[in-house]
């Protein structure tokens, strides 16, 4: 595992955030030192594949990256006839993840697709997966793209969302942030490497509320929504189609 270095040298100016070779190349590093709870959220994929795929359908990691949910999923997947597609819309990202999608052994096939989300067409879907990567999203989008992947699954269908969220009140907003940045802090990063990377992704990211979050997932029409996982400003959501 290479370690990100990214933003380790001082820049002048700091451009915005691209998933591009130079992140892939250390984007394992780099995910499991800057998103807390990030290993448990991927390991409860397989949780949520074991109970929640069903016969004849299909499993959707949408923004895939290097594939760690498409992986958790395969190894919980127990239904016949259940097809993976993990998609993403970066060359770098894909031509990796396809290289280690390759070197596992499953039963479970696994479609990797470079696309853009929003314009992938979904259905027949029973598990949908989007950790960390809604946020990504222009927010006039993410209501349109939550509705399309509602209508894509099959009844009683899961969506898992992890995402990074924000805060109403201004001194939890603080309390929350602070905690965060001590926690990369402790995974090695520095003042100036938390510093610029916020700067990177500050037109990128552009987080929720919680409550945000959950009234679109209903106005798209999921049934219920339940809270499953949080630590800080990091949070993964269930949602169900009934």
């Amino acid at each position: 595992m290479k370690k990100d270095d990214i933003y380790s040298q001082y820049r002048e100016k700091v451009a915005d955030f691209v998933f591009d070779e130079k992140v892939v190349s250390v984007f394992d590093d780099m995910i499991r030192r800057s998103v807390p709870g990030y290993a448990t959220v991927i390991a409860m994929s397989k949780v949520f594949a074991e109970h929640y795929a069903q016969e004849n359908s299909n499993c959707y990691d949408l923004g895939c990256s290097l594939g760690a949910t498409t992986l958790a999923m395969r190894k919980g997947i127990n239904k016949k006839n259940c097809r993976i597609v993990a998609v993403d819309n970066s060359p770098a990202m894909i031509e990796r993840c396809r290289q280690i999608i390759d070197s596992d052994v499953s039963d479970v096939p696994v479609d990797v697709v470079l696309e853009d989300i929003a314009a992938l067409k979904m259905q027949n879907a029973s598990i949908v997966a989007m950790n960390f990567t809604l946020q990504f999203f222009s927010p006039d989008k993410r209501e349109d793209l939550l509705g399309r992947i509602y209508n894509s699954m099959l009844p009683g269908g899961a969506m898992l969302l992890s995402e990074k969220i924000k805060f109403g009140d201004d001194d939890e907003q603080d309390f929350q942030t602070d905690m965060y940045h001590h926690f990369k802090q402790l995974n090695g990063y520095t003042g100036l490497e938390v510093s610029q990377k916020r700067k990177a992704l500050e037109n990128v990211l552009v987080p929720d509320t919680i409550e945000q979050h959950f009234k679109r997932l209903k106005d798209a029409g999921f049934d219920k929504c339940y809270l499953w996982f949080r630590c800080f400003n990091f949070v993964s959501i269930a949602a169900f189609k009934k």
